[in-house]
């Protein structure tokens, strides 16, 4: 273990040295455990790091009942012996877990307590009912937690999307739009939970295979139930290995939480996520039309439709005309969500977080493979954990 009590850092001198990605999808094979030691161990792979010299672990895990064990992080250290004795935290945050583990880890190397940490972001889910899952999710509602709800997490977003239509006009199509961009580009993500182009007419319509699950929400705006799991080596200029590949740095990372109760916020204002956005851009002195790609948070379509607003691309109610002119295609200005998202690539609770991170990282190093776009300098990442509760917004470049 490494760890030093240098002067405090700042952002751009926390770089990402290594990373990976299991599959996500309905993995019957894994544990919670596996998901952890695999994704691990493979960061630390990549990175070329050995396991004594990592000086902290954190894990983001949301559970929430989803599996017994909720003593999670000593399960890191079964990635290697020599890991016995690092430091290592379980941080919970919602479906923002992954994120706030970053956070956690990026703290540590700026203060100098660590000069190399790991973090890992994993979820085990599918082994569970519907119905255990709707309740597991609704720990982070602060009116349903522990309260019996037919429509689970979906009945809130619906919510949102009432108030939405109501204040704005029918997006339906729109969102039918953004959920066929999400597959299409999921279907060139390997990793991605649902590897299937299932077109703008499927999600637009409601049958039998696309039914309405709650409100005017159909199952392809909704998000998928996945296990999987992501991790990446972070430590500073000073301490970077040598690797096959570049490193990336953070040019801005800030958190914002909201009020919980939903009476607290205006649900289609978006706005916790719109301040720590704010603060990240002002951190790395950039623009949003500065960046490249975008990965955001689309747990359901309406989210995405209004994070198109809250980070900037669109004036409220406006959010439509980015997916109507294709701007938030591959191939457009502004690239939105090229790994598939929630939507298609899957959403293990705790990953997700991390996951947007190596995501971003392939493409800023050339290694996306099919999902690779042209040109990718700078990308931003949006994560959030509940209604727009508790949120995290990155700003990464190659080093």
């Amino acid at each position: 273990m490494n760890a030093t009590t240098t002067s405090t850092r700042s952002n751009d001198d926390v770089l990402i040295a290594g990373w990976a990605h299991t599959k996500f999808g309905r993995l019957t094979d894994e544990t919670l455990e596996s998901l952890i030691v695999r994704a691990g161990r493979e960061a630390l792979e990549d990175a070329g790091v050995a396991a004594r010299d990592v000086d902290e672990i954190f894990i983001g895990n949301y559970n929430s009942g989803l599996v017994p064990l909720s003593f999670v992080s000593s399960l890191a250290l079964e990635i290697d012996p020599d890991l016995r004795f690092a430091s290592a935290t379980h941080v919970e945050n919602a479906c923002s877990s992954g994120s706030a583990a970053i956070k956690q880890g990026i703290a540590a190397l700026r203060s100098g307590a660590a000069r190399t940490v790991l973090v890992i972001g994993a979820e085990k889910m599918t082994h569970a009912s519907g119905a255990e899952v709707g309740q597991a999710l609704l720990g982070a509602s602060y009116e349903l937690a522990g309260q019996p709800s037919a429509g689970g997490f979906a009945a809130m977003f619906a919510e949102v999307q009432d108030a939405y239509v109501e204040q704005y006009g029918e997006v339906s199509d729109a969102l039918a739009a953004i959920a066929a961009k999400n597959h299409a580009n999921g279907a060139l993500n390997p990793y991605a939970h649902m590897q299937r182009d299932l077109g703008f007419e499927f999600c637009n319509t409601v049958s039998d295979k696309n039914p309405i699950v709650i409100g005017q929400l159909r199952r392809t705006d909704c998000s998928l139930v996945s296990d999987g799991a992501a991790a990446i080596v972070l430590t500073t200029r000073d301490a970077k290995p040598d690797t096959d590949h570049p490193a990336v740095r953070f040019a801005g990372f800030a958190q914002a939480n909201d009020f919980l109760p939903s009476a607290r916020r205006n649900p289609t204002e978006f706005a916790g996520p719109r301040t720590a956005w704010q603060r990240a851009l002002e951190q790395a002195g950039v623009g949003v039309h500065d960046l490249d790609l975008l990965e955001v948070h689309d747990c359901f379509t309406i989210a995405e439709l209004l994070l198109y607003e809250a980070l900037g691309l669109a004036e409220p109610g406006q959010g439509r005309r980015l997916i109507d002119d294709g701007a938030v295609l591959r191939d457009g200005t502004i690239p939105v969500n090229v790994s598939g998202g929630l939507k298609s690539k899957g959403h293990p609770v705790g990953a997700t977080g991390v996951s947007q991170h190596v995501v971003s990282a392939w493409q800023l190093t050339g290694a996306a493979g099919e999902m690779q776009l042209p040109k990718v300098d700078r990308v931003g990442i949006l994560n959030m954990g509940g209604t727009a509760v508790s949120n995290y917004a990155s700003i990464l470049e190659l080093d």
